[in-house]
Order: C-alpha cells, then sequence, then structure tokens
C-alpha cells in the first residue's frame, strides 16, 4: 500500500472514530500533498511524500520553540501531536553506524576526491536517505570525510 494510500486510509478511520485532532491533522497533511501535487503537476510517489512530511516536521519543531519561547503552551501542545502523527508516517531512522557506512558507499560510488565534490556526493545520498535521517548531520559528517582527503 502506497503511503498516500495509508495516509487517506487513516483520515477515514479518523473519520469514523470521530477523532477530531486527528483528522484535522490528517487532513492537513494531505492538503500540503495535494499542493505540491498541482503545483508541479504530477503524481506523488512514496519518496516525494516523505519529503512533504519531512518538510511539515520542520515546521513544527520550530513552531514548538516559538510557541513554548512565547509562553503559549496551548499551541506548543497541538503542535506536539501533530509532530508526533507526522512521525508516524515516517520510515525506520537510520543509526549512525547505516548512516557513516551510507556516506562512505556514497563518496566511493561518486568518486570524491576533496570538499569540492561534495554536491555530488549530497546528490546521491539525498534520494536514499531523505526522511530516514537529519540531512544537516549527514552534510557534516561528508564534509569531514571529504576534508581528509587532499586538495
Amino acid at each position: 500500500m502506497s503511503l498516500k494510500h495509508r495516509i487517506n486510509e487513516d483520515m477515514k478511520a479518523a473519520m469514523r472514530a470521530k477523532n477530531a485532532p486527528r483528522l484535522s491533522a490528517i487532513r492537513m497533511l494531505l492538503a500540503a500533498i495535494k499542493q505540491r501535487e498541482v503545483d508541479e503537476r504530477i503524481e506523488l510517489g512514496d519518496a516525494e511524500v516523505i519529503s512533504v512530511i519531512d518538510k511539515m516536521l520542520k515546521q513544527r519543531r520550530d513552531s514548538i520553540s516559538q510557541f513554548e519561547s512565547g509562553g503559549r503552551q496551548d499551541l506548543a501542545d497541538k503542535e506536539k501531536f501533530e509532530l508526533e502523527l507526522l512521525q508516524g508516517y515516517m520510515p525506520q531512522p537510520l543509526s549512525e553506524a547505516e548512516v557513516a557506512e551510507a556516506v562512505d558507499a556514497a563518496i566511493a560510488a561518486t568518486g570524491a576526491a576533496g570538499v569540492k565534490d561534495m554536491g555530488k556526493v549530497m546528490a546521491h545520498l539525498r534520494s536514499s536517505l531523505a526522511g530516514r535521517t537529519d540531512m544537516g548531520k549527514v552534510s557534516g559528517l561528508v564534509r569531514a570525510r571529504l576534508s581528509g582527503f587532499p586538495s
């Protein structure tokens, strides 16, 4: 079952259960997916849906910190609920060892010989690691590994 289909089924289940907060969050996710499909005039596959969810997760984390610093715990709690719901649709996160292994494989596959080749390595990794780990940390790891190469 595709991820989009699973999200639609979860929406129907939330409707039947009359679970308003869950239904609202799922509808928001489906609206974001539909908006991207309309904007790009394509049917999103699982990888693209994961990228939409990943973007929404980043927005929720940012909102939570801002609401908490602004003393709006009620809004922060709502965002935390949405964050947990969205994380349920993400693939199993990778361990640090698995990420390091993927980085080493990508460096070997692209033939990277220094920091100037970082873009090639990141492009290679983005498709396989997106949504499964923090790409900011991956970028730092790639930079560290490529810094060891002579220029």
